[in-house]
């Protein structure tokens, strides 16, 4: 037998109908006073606390909250500082609407979430949770990826990005590089576009696994010039290269990309291509709470920020 306590057992104890309990919560004015302060004292006594807010919602077509679901768990939205901007920008903007965020961890919390649209940030294309949003039939925002057809997108000029970045070490005169790269489709769209601007000048390069870029540092032909596709990784081989005897960057330079606040505080301070990731979330959200075009797409320009990290090849 259930210990669980439900409107029924309260109705019970009280000897009224189920339906007398749900108007004591829900429509007080349908009854007496007196029977209203027996059903809630009985409750109490029971250990009732009170309708669930969400069955509650569900009952009443209200949906006071946008889902926002990530490629690498609940922790990345409080750890990486792309993400932790990116969240800002859409939370200022919902919260401004009256809504809620709620972070949906997988994918039966896509499935069960009281939300009245979904945002997919930065989510690889065949990931469960696509499959999930899509079965919803929700309002839905992609940002970075994946990119769905008749769905809302905010995005930036990746590839655009990683030229001008490649532009700016072969204007120094650098022409050996090592490409960093994640597997993510946003990576691989920068990787592309190093690849590019780096053939067209005949630069050589390579693509060194992390776990190989000790190796590659120390090298007889080692790079003079890193390019990576975020910032995290531009600053994880910098203290790379500081292991490996290097100085950044007289024996080299470095460029990232995202330019998070961690960017402008390293020694060396990072050259990097600065994306507007507070922007790109205010977009989002207003995507998000509003009855934006399902196939509208917004895709935002990036710079260049020229910092101490990049020099000419000693």
């Amino acid at each position: 037998m259930s210990d669980r306590v439900t409107l029924q057992t309260i109705a019970d104890a009280v000897g009224v109908s189920r339906t007398t309990v749900s108007n004591a919560y829900n429509r007080p004015d349908q009854l007496a006073p007196g029977l209203r302060e027996r059903i809630f004292a009985t409750a109490h006594r029971l250990g009732y606390s009170g309708p669930d807010p969400a069955a509650r919602r569900l009952r009443s077509g209200r949906r006071d909250a946008v889902g926002l679901l990530l490629t690498e768990g609940l922790s990345h939205a409080f750890t990486d500082p792309a993400a932790a901007l990116l969240l800002q920008g859409i939370a200022r903007t919902i919260e401004g609407a009256g809504l809620a965020l709620l972070l949906v961890p997988d994918r039966a919390g896509v499935q069960d979430a009281v939300v009245q649209s979904l945002c997919l940030y930065a989510l690889p294309d065949g990931h469960p949770n696509v499959a999930a949003a899509l079965e919803r039939r929700l309002p839905l925002v992609v940002v970075d990826e994946p990119r769905l057809v008749g769905h809302a997108y905010v995005g930036i000029e990746d590839r655009h990005g990683a030229r001008l970045a490649a532009a700016h070490l072969l204007a120094l005169g650098h022409r050996r590089f090592a490409l960093l790269a994640g597997a993510s489709a946003t990576q691989r769209e920068r990787l592309a576009g190093y690849r590019a601007a780096l053939e067209a000048a005949g630069a050589r390069w390579e693509e060194p696994a992390s776990g190989e870029l000790a190796d590659v540092l120390v090298a007889e032909a080692r790079p003079t010039a890193i390019l990576a596709a975020t910032d995290q990784l531009a600053l994880a081989a910098l203290e790379a290269a500081r292991d490996a005897g290097l100085v950044v960057p007289h024996d080299l330079s470095l460029v990232g990309f995202d330019d998070v606040p961690g960017a402008a505080w390293s020694v060396p301070a990072l050259t990097t291509v600065r994306q507007p990731l507070l922007r790109k979330g205010e977009i989002a959200g207003q995507m998000l709470t509003s009855a934006a075009a399902p196939g509208r797409e917004i895709v935002l320009p990036v710079e260049l920020v020229v910092r101490g990290s990049t020099a000419r090849p000693a």
